[in-house]
């Protein structure tokens, strides 16, 4: 049973601090849900538990988790020494001329204007899982300076049909990944040559570190006190 949405992010927040030290697999009983065994067959189940839980209402590619509130959420996996054990998935990448909108205009740059981060620690069964302490944010003018130089890279390159030039090592703190539910899925693009080829669809990812940065509440790049 979803929670009913949040009418403000005060409310949104003090959910999800509620929820810190609470173990998955309560959290999905009192939903009337029982936590599976593993992820290999249910890789997003931590983060559908938490948006039940919390009362998103989002769950479309065009919209945020909390649309009314224009917040987006992301679970993060940390490891023993509470660093986060992967990129952090933001959204489909195009792969046409479409990439070459502006950065004020693009998907990702919504998703990230309001972030609430949950991280979750553990990694066993995932109903032992642990949820942590949670943060609002929103980029600094540094953050958001770092994220538009990568994402105009990446999505220029994309824009031109230069897909077998790009791997995760582009962008300092932003990359580009396959991302699709099987290394088969393809999807027709324009290649640099001008022909149209299949690809694997990608995705845009927030490197670990930059997450790192962001979860660990210290001053951003150029010194400005983090958002709360």
């Amino acid at each position: 049973m979803r929670a009913n949405p949040p009418r403000t992010e005060d409310e949104l927040l003090g959910r999800a601090l509620s929820l810190e030290g609470r173990r998955l697999g309560p959290i999905a009983e009192g939903l009337g849900l029982r936590a599976p065994a593993d992820l290999r067959r249910n890789k997003g189940w931590v983060g559908e538990l938490l948006e039940l839980a919390l009362g998103a209402a989002g769950g479309a590619a065009a919209a945020c988790d909390f649309p009314d509130l224009g917040v987006e959420l992301k679970t993060v996996p940390l490891d023993e020494r509470g660093r986060p054990r992967e990129s952090t998935c933001v959204c489909v990448a195009s792969l046409g001329p479409e990439s070459l909108a502006s950065w004020e205009d693009c998907w990702l740059r919504a998703k990230l204007a309001r972030v609430l981060w949950v991280p979750v620690l553990g990694r066993g069964a995932p109903g032992s899982r642990v949820v942590g302490r949670a943060r609002l944010w929103s980029p600094s003018v540094r953050e958001e300076a770092l994220l538009r130089a990568d994402w105009e890279e990446l999505s220029g390159q994309l824009g031109l049909g230069r897909f077998d030039e790009l791997d995760a090592r582009w962008g300092e703190v932003l990359q580009l990944r396959p991302k699709a539910a099987s290394s088969r899925e393809r999807r027709w693009a324009m290649s640099a040559e001008a022909e149209w080829v299949q690809v694997n669809p990608r995705g845009f990812y927030l490197r670990a570190r930059f997450v790192a940065r962001v979860l660990s509440g210290l001053a951003d790049l150029d010194g400005t006190p983090p958002n709360q």
